[in-house]
């Protein structure tokens, strides 16, 4: 693929415009959009678009591996921008701004849906496309996505082996162990529970963030409480309600991604090195936030 060399945008290239200067722009263009820029198109400026659509380089010739590949790449976009409303999320509910922190909680679950979405565009794919370019990816493997790991880790999925592919890659590494040790979703939402006069044991509050939460008894006792209050102002209810609907959608990825291998490789072992399906498999019965699911057979 031909490379074309971007000057990077900069901030002082996207020029504020107020509400007084459009209605003078259009007025001067007669209604039609502008066409004549004396730079960069701001939208490209803003975007960076033409960067963007220079960062597909298939290793084969085949030309679904750019599906494949563009998706890849798509869902890495979906990752981050989970990880930005999950850590909004979190610094909103250590401050005790429960309100304030549905929205990017919300804004987390309609992300989700559309990585969940993305899948769709590789339904196409047989062990026969996938063959046609799966042994040029050597052993690259969507398990090294060190974006992936920090929803995980955000979640309170955590496994500190996990980070270990990354010791060579410094500032990736050092971000991702900034981000283990760093209270997940789930551990400030148990936080909040005891500052809101649930009874929780200092073992939990005080223990080591960087090793997964085990659920506990205590934790799913508050959350039947809290369902039981069904007013409107109930807004711890509605935090629940809006991280149940993260945690749903987030199941349903690794679903799909499981139906993804089986219908793409089936039982193979997979390019990174793991058992493939039987090692997704697994990792399924992880549940996130687990104390909120529990807590319905008691509600």
């Amino acid at each position: 693929m031909e490379q074309t060399e971007l000057r990077p945008a900069t901030r002082t290239e996207v020029r504020p415009v107020t509400a007084r200067q459009r209605v003078a722009r259009a007025a001067r263009n007669g209604g039609e959009p502008t066409l004549d820029f004396a730079e960069r198109v701001p939208y490209d400026a803003y975007v960076q678009a033409s960067t963007l659509h220079q960062l597909q380089q298939p290793l084969s010739g085949d030309p679904g591996e750019m599906s494949f590949l563009m998706v890849s790449q798509i869902m890495e976009l979906y990752f981050g921008l989970t990880c930005h409303e999950l850590r909004e999320t979190s610094r909103l509910l250590r401050a005790d701004r429960v309100w304030e922190a549905l929205a990017p909680l919300r804004r987390a679950a309609l992300h989700l849906e559309g990585l969940n979405a993305a899948w769709r565009g590789l339904r196409w794919m047989t062990p026969a496309d996938f063959n046609r370019f799966r042994n040029l990816l050597g052993e690259g493997s969507g398990f090294q996505s060190a974006m992936y790991r920090h929803l995980e880790f955000l979640l309170g999925l955590r496994d500190p082996a996990l980070i270990r592919p990354f010791r060579r890659q410094t500032e990736v590494y050092a971000e991702l162990t900034d981000t283990l040790a760093t209270p997940s979703v789930w551990d400030e939402v148990v936080a909040l529970l005891a500052r809101h006069g649930h009874e929780l044991p200092a073992e939990l509050l005080e223990r080591d963030v960087a090793t997964e939460h085990e659920a506990h008894p205590a934790v799913e006792a508050a959350w039947v409480r809290i369902y039981a209050d069904t007013g409107p102002e109930n807004h711890l209810r509605l935090l629940g309600e809006a991280l149940t609907e993260v945690a749903e959608q987030f199941g349903d990825w690794r679903h799909h991604h499981i139906k993804a291998v089986q219908r793409t490789m089936g039982a193979k072992v997979g390019s990174g090195g793991s058992a493939g399906l039987a090692w997704l498999q697994r990792s399924m019965a992880r549940v996130v936030f687990p104390e909120l699911w529990s807590a319905r057979t008691a509600m």
